[in-house]
């Protein structure tokens, strides 16, 4: 099993799709990709509270549930990382001690506000997101965890400002830059500008389609490519599908016919119901 560094050593691009639970990461893991990402964002969504109320040990029990049955690294999305830079160091001794691989440390004002999931910022200067880059160094003591510094500053002081901070950050030490942004525009400019390994969230509809490819973004220096939400929206429609067709003694065309059956048991094989019948049969008989 490779390290998160390893694999953002070479020149290409990683994936790590939105795990919320062991199971997902099962999934991730069964599809091929090499590393996963426990989002803020989602998880907030997924217990209907927000990221700005999901606390860092709440984060970490998720780490080590999915750690319990899939060995592939996670990256953290740490939000302002739960305090100021003298915070940092709890912060970085728990992500470790649950097994991250990485950790997503960004420029919001804490606490956060409800309103940054409708396009609206509050960022902390400059110098003082650098102060939290230098103490997530400081409090670092496994060579293999990685400091990625994020800002959401193209929103407030667009992409030249945001370039601007994450030169800052680079500066400081940062391990990976994150700028935010979405449009292949800004991507390519932010690539052109920063040095790599750079970090940046997957198209929400895939690269398929998109107008950079894998292997343009690779070429740009992006060697970490994050799907923020894709796989909680899928699960989002379909549990609501099936809830309603349920409702209206209904046959879910998405599962169809005999399709619950079917996949239940290749739910039962992605969590391993084979090798614990054969233990048991070995053991307790």
């Amino acid at each position: 099993m490779e390290t998160l560094r390893q694999l953002i050593a070479k020149p290409e691009l990683t994936v790590a799709p939105l795990v919320l639970n062991p199971l997902m990461a099962r999934m991730a893991e069964d599809a091929g990709f090499k590393a996963i990402y426990l989002g803020g964002g989602s998880l907030g969504w997924l217990q209907c509270v927000t990221e700005a109320n999901i606390t860092l040990p709440e984060m970490a029990r998720v780490a080590v549930d999915i750690r319990t049955v899939c060995r592939l690294p996670i990256i953290l999305d740490a939000g302002g990382g739960w305090g100021d830079p003298a915070h940092m160091h709890r912060t970085v001794g728990l992500s470790e001690a649950a097994g991250f691989a990485a950790i997503e440390v960004e420029d919001q004002v804490l606490p956060r506000r409800f309103h940054h999931h409708v396009g609206q910022e509050r960022l902390v200067p400059t110098e003082f997101m650098v102060q939290r880059i230098q103490e997530c160094i400081a409090a670092r003591t496994s060579p293999d965890m990685m400091i990625i510094a994020r800002t959401n500053a193209s929103r407030t002081e667009g992409i030249e400002g945001a370039l601007r901070k994450a030169e800052a950050f680079h500066k400081a030490g940062a391990d990976m830059l994150f700028v935010h942004t979405r449009t292949a525009e800004d991507i390519r400019f932010v690539g052109e500008r920063l040095p790599a390994p750079l970090m940046i969230f997957a198209p929400e509809d895939g690269f398929g389609g998109y107008p950079l490819s894998r292997a343009d973004f690779a070429g740009l220096g992006y060697r970490l490519a994050c799907s923020s939400g894709s796989a909680f929206a899928a699960m989002y429609k379909a549990v609501r599908q099936s809830y309603e067709h349920l409702a209206k003694d209904e046959l879910d065309p998405f599962l169809g016919k005999g399709g619950a059956s079917v996949q239940m048991k290749l739910a039962h094989k992605s969590c391993g119901l084979d090798k614990m019948l054969e233990v048991e049969k070995r053991t307790t008989g």
